[in-house]
């Protein structure tokens, strides 16, 4: 009896033994450069109108990766910047580019008209969309997504500036939340963490 149980003490000892060598030989899985949001449980959707005037659901976009921006077409650094560098990732990814959505929407409806944005947005990559909406529908989206928004004075009624969320989110081709882009960091970490999205 006492064999039996030393051949199963040593069958079970090479059984783990070849778990943990064929778990080390296996590649590691790829890690995200950016913030890992995956299982969180909100920035379900939004209903929004893009600027060729079409109405917009996340759903629309639907087995593409969807980078959403949240800013206005007056900002100063923060949001050319940002567009700017999303239009650098665009080409960094070359043909893959072409299952990505770039969305910028607007937290300046009084201001950002549907032509204006058209006129702005395309500007740093023709694929990318702006969104807006009235003053209810811009509210809703940014509580749902988490976003903060607020005027600051300038020295007219018109000259005002937004303070405003600088980061990006990002869904897998699925339409789940999956990343927050932080700002300012250069195209190359993005380029790898969409990758691992796209594949």
């Amino acid at each position: 009896m006492k064999s039996y149980f030393k051949s199963l003490a040593g069958f079970k000892l090479f059984c783990l033994s070849l778990l943990l060598c064929l778990s080390a030989c296996s590649d590691p899985k790829e890690k995200f450069t950016n913030t890992d949001l995956t299982g969180l449980d909100y920035a379900k959707n939004f209903a929004l109108t893009d600027h060729n005037g079409i109405a917009r659901t996340l759903a629309d976009f639907k087995g593409k990766v969807v980078v959403i921006f949240f800013g206005y077409t007056q900002c100063p650094d923060v949001c050319p910047t940002t567009m700017a560098e999303m239009a650098s990732v665009m080409k960094q990814l070359g043909s893959l580019a072409d299952k990505v959505q770039v969305l910028f929407v607007t937290v300046d409806p009084e201001r950002d008209t549907q032509a204006l944005l058209a006129a702005y947005v395309p500007n740093f990559d023709t694929r990318f969309l702006g969104l807006y909406g009235d003053q209810a529908a811009t509210a809703k989206v940014a509580k749902d997504f988490k976003v903060f928004y607020q005027k600051v004075p300038g020295k007219t009624a018109d000259s005002y500036t937004i303070d405003h969320t600088a980061g990006s989110y990002v869904f897998d081709p699925e339409g789940r939340i999956r990343l927050f882009l932080r700002h300012g960091q250069g195209a190359e970490p993005i380029v790898h963490d969409l990758k691992i999205l796209l594949k």
